[in-house]
């Protein structure tokens, strides 16, 4: 089974083509990738979408006929139901694109969209961390604090595309403000959140801890603390297997995660693994071709 995916961002975009392989793993045969400042605006940027994707396939010589499906993963806000990409406040001009109706005219394959936390969810649950699992969590744990929620074998996305928006989490009445709200799990525990309380970058901040910096390594277990009050709150709710935590997890380990399995283990009535994401450099392409291969 052949598959197209492309993961649209506000710095750059990727277009890749994958195979299911019979033994239900995925492989990627190609990518492509380009900065969107590039190709600037919607049409500009769809239009070399389509172009690479013609170009990706024709060079591994795979008909258009055998692409089964179109895997878009995007920012939000979006409606994923009817393919529209809703205004991203980092993607200026993208108003109510149908970019499922431009790509599937442009393709011929049946398109899908998501919203890239619930795509990265996708991701980590078919190909990585949460292989094997019915009911995971998966946080961002970037600079914002974005989830996906698996429930029930299934990707939950909510009345309106927004289950999974943890980060709008209100974890204390007063703290660092992000988006008008002050104490929420963003603010505390992402990394636009840590370089609001330090004035300093998750990099600089990681290094000094290792280094022995003891301001720089309570901030990042303060981090992980409320990282692991916001996961509480999200098991006590959901009940789920695993929470799987992304970028800062990865970059940061135990470092970050070990004072959130601290917080969980005591507050939560079933307590469950955290682990760190998996994918990484590829996860734009396996996160686009989860997105097509669908839940």
């Amino acid at each position: 089974m052949r598959v197209l995916g492309t993961d649209v961002g506000g710095t750059k975009v990727s277009v890749c083509l994958g195979e299911r392989l019979p033994d239900g793993s995925t492989n990627i045969v190609a990518r492509s990738r380009f900065p969107t400042a590039a190709f600037p605006g919607p049409a500009a940027t769809l239009a070399e979408i389509a172009r690479r994707a013609r170009e990706l396939t024709a060079e591994a010589g795979v008909a258009a006929t055998q692409i089964m499906r179109l895997g878009i993963s995007c920012a939000g806000p979006l409606d994923s139901s009817r393919g529209l990409v809703l205004s991203p406040p980092n993607m200026p001009g993208w108003d109510a694109v149908p970019v499922c109706e431009i790509l599937q005219r442009e393709l011929g394959a049946p398109a899908r969209l998501e919203n890239d936390a619930n795509a990265a969810a996708l991701a980590e649950w078919q190909f990585g961390a949460g292989r094997g699992t019915r009911h995971m969590v998966f946080l961002t744990c970037s600079t914002g604090m974005g989830g996906g929620l698996i429930l029930d074998g299934r990707l939950y996305r909510g009345r309106r595309d927004l289950a999974g928006e943890v980060g709008h989490l209100r974890l204390t009445e007063s703290g660092p403000k992000l988006y008008d709200k002050a104490g929420s799990f963003e603010a505390w525990s992402s990394g636009a959140g840590l370089a609001l309380q330090t004035g300093r970058s998750v990099e600089d901040l990681a290094q000094a801890a290792r280094a022995g910096d003891p301001v720089a390594w309570e901030a990042i277990r303060h981090a992980g603390e409320m990282l692991g009050r916001g996961i509480a709150i999200l098991c006590d709710v959901l009940n789920p297997e695993l929470v799987v935590c992304g970028t800062l997890a990865v970059h940061l380990g135990d470092l970050y995660l070990e004072p959130a399995r601290r917080v969980v283990a005591a507050e939560t009535l079933d307590p469950c693994s955290i682990v760190p994401a998996e994918l990484t450099e590829d996860l734009p392409e396996r996160a686009a071709l989860a997105v097509a291969l669908g839940d």
